[in-house]
This record gives structure tokens, sequence and C-alpha cells, in this order.
């Protein structure tokens, strides 16, 4: 089975594994003062930890009734942590899966400098950036062993870590009094019954996906357009369609793509416009018929059932209905997944050029300049 296929498939248990353990770490971990010690909350991260961020704010703001802001590590780090208007009643989350990210070590050490206080999320308790933070919420995975034995553009963890988070906002909407236990007890059953909605957009969605990734074979450059929690899902599919197959892809925000995009001079560019079908809705529909109108390939990833709300023209991609808009970037970021698993195989390409050109450790590039750049704030770094 194609190796991306295969982790993409994976993700039902992965969440019905993980929601137990990670109700049980936050509920042991953050206690009520703690929750109810800061005002506004900024997310952070880079690259999938970023998207994260970006799936996630809506949930902070409904169900915890928190002031969110998801922004880059460099931006928070470089352009933010020393303007804090009140720290002391900051919180700043710095999301990694390796816990070693050098911009999200620098955001939150800075932080710390500042006076907020920092909370990790990340699958390595060990790592650096668990020793910047106040608090760790620890989001490791089961061990899962590719039969390849290769680096896979990760999918496994980008869905860890947006279920942690959300589990996270749950946690703080009920310590802050925002939600009732009963409520929260209810958001928690919605989060591990995603694993049921995943497993059928999967179902759904695959042979669609793999049919449309030969028809658009023709092409190299794709863009994801979404809004709120879809602008997530498209970052995101974006960044598993230059892992996968290396193609130019753009994640771009809805309304954006009418003020930029909507002039490009290629038209037939195949372009995914991501809906929830609630706030985005009227405007989606009104894209995406000026999409079909200039030319687009143009495939739509909303809701079942809802496909009669956009024009006949574009391809429809559905994901299981009922689920929140503050829930959905967990199933909208499947479309785009599976297409880029499939467009590399159709490319015979290589996951991450196979870390060559210059992109190795040996090379200077890549991977070694993401964990060790150069990093401001390593005085406030606690001991080992």
């Amino acid at each position: 089975m194609n190796p991306m296929i295969a982790q993409i498939k994976s993700l039902p248990e992965l969440v019905r594994q993980i929601v137990p353990a990670y109700n049980e770490n936050i509920a042991s971990t953050l206690t009520q003062e703690f929750s109810q010690s800061f005002d506004h909350l900024y997310l952070m991260g880079c690259g999938d930890s970023h998207h994260v961020s970006v799936a996630t704010q809506l949930a902070f703001r409904v169900l915890a009734g928190i002031e969110t802001e998801a922004l880059t590590a460099m931006h928070f780090a470089r352009y933010t942590a020393d303007n804090l208007l009140h720290p002391q009643r900051c919180l700043v989350a710095g999301a990694s899966v390796s816990g070693e990210v050098s911009r999200t070590l620098e955001g939150m050490l800075l932080a710390r400098k500042a006076g907020a206080q920092v909370l990790a999320l990340t699958a390595t308790p060990t790592s650096r950036i668990a020793r910047a933070a106040d608090v760790v919420v620890d989001t490791t995975q089961p061990p899962y062993q590719d039969p390849e034995r290769m680096v896979i553009p990760g999918v496994r963890s980008y869905v860890a870590n947006q279920v942690g988070l959300l589990l996270l906002a749950i946690h703080f909407g009920e310590q802050r009094g925002h939600i009732s236990f009963e409520e929260a007890e209810g958001y928690r059953q919605q989060i591990h019954k995603l694993a049921d909605a995943i497993e059928s957009t999967i179902k759904m969605d695959e042979m669609r996906v793999k049919d449309l990734a030969n028809q658009w074979a023709d092409e190299k450059e794709y863009i994801f357009c979404g809004s709120g929690p879809g602008y997530a899902a498209a970052l995101f599919s974006a960044a598993k369609m230059l892992e996968a197959s290396g193609d130019a892809a753009f994640g771009q925000d809805l309304e954006e793509w009418a003020h930029l995009q909507y002039f490009a001079k290629k038209v037939s560019t195949p372009t995914f416009f991501i809906s929830g079908g609630e706030r985005d809705g009227s405007r989606a529909r009104e894209v995406v018929t000026a999409a079909l109108a200039i030319g687009r390939r143009v495939a739509v990833i909303t809701p079942a059932g809802k496909s009669n709300l956009f024009p006949e023209a574009a391809v429809y991609l559905p994901f299981v209905d009922g689920v929140p808009e503050m829930f959905q970037a967990l199933l909208t970021m499947l479309p785009g997944s599976i297409f880029a698993a499939y467009r590399a195989e159709l490319l015979a390409e290589p996951y991450f050029r196979d870390f060559s050109g210059g992109r190795s450790k040996e090379g200077g590039g890549g991977i070694s300049r993401i964990r060790s750049s150069e990093t401001l704030g390593l005085e406030y770094l606690k001991e080992e």
C-alpha cells in the first residue's frame, strides 16, 4: 500500500487510542488555578504545528471564552514577545512534536523573559521545549511502524496535536466555568467520535481523490482555500503536497483568493475550496462560482449532502456532516492529504526529495537549520 495512504488509514484508531490518554494527562497536569490564571492565549508553532494552532483557535474562543491568537513561532518570537501588553495574564502555548524546533523554543523562552506563563504541547517530554515550559501536555502517540521504514509526510502527528489542543480547550472551558461539566463531557465524546467520522470520510473520498489526481496529472501547481478552521486545512494540505510530491502548492484564505488568485494569468490551476457550510457558506458559493467562470478546475470539500449548494461543474469531495465547525479541520484536511499521497505515487516522487540537493544535515540545510538555528533567550532555559 502507498505508505502515506497507510498512515492516513491509521488515523481513526489513533484517535480512539489517544483521546482517553490525553484527557487523563490534561486533567492531572492542569489545575483549576492554572486554568484561570490568564486572559489571553497565544498558540505558536512552525509548519504543521502552526497549522494546528490555526485549526484550534476557534475552539478556544468558543469553548473556553479565551481571547486567542495563532501566530507563527517567528512572528511571536521576533515581533510579539517583547510587546505583550499584560504578560502576567498571558499564556503562551508552544507546539512541537520533536520539542527541539529552534524558533518555537525561542518564542517560549522570550515569553518567559517577558513574564508570561508558558505551556508546551509535545510528544517529547524530555525535550528543550518541555524544559522551557511551566507545564507540559504530553502528546506522545502510540508506536507506528511504516512497513517501508521511510520518513513520511506527517499526518498522525498533526492529528495528535490537534486532538490535544481541542481537549485542552474543553478542559480550560470547564475549569473556567465557561461550559458546564455535562457540556464538557459531551464535547469530549464528540472528539472521540471523530474517529468514526474520519474513517467514513476516508471511505467516501479515497477513490474520488485518486481519480482526481489522475485527471489533473498534467498540472504542476495547486491551490487550497479555506477560512477559519478550513484555512488551517488549506495550509496543511498545501504543506503535504510540497512534502510528498514537491509540486508548487499554496494555502490561501478563502476571501483572499478573490483579491489575489482570481487575477492569475493561468486560469486552469486546480483549486480546492474548503467550506464548513456554516459561517463561510455564502461567500464560498460566490467564490467557487467565480473560479469556475474564469476556467479554474475546482474541487469543493464540504459536508455530505451540501453539494447542491455549489455549482454542478465543481468536483465534490464530501466529509461527514453534523461535526461542529470548530472540529472540522480533522476532516477537511483528509482529501488534500490523500491527493498529495496519490500525486507523489503517480510521479514516483520521493518524499521530501529524499533530503537531497543540500537539504541534508551534512549539506547544512533543511532539518539542521530548523533545530540548530541561532536561538535567542537560551539563558532562560531551565537546567536538565
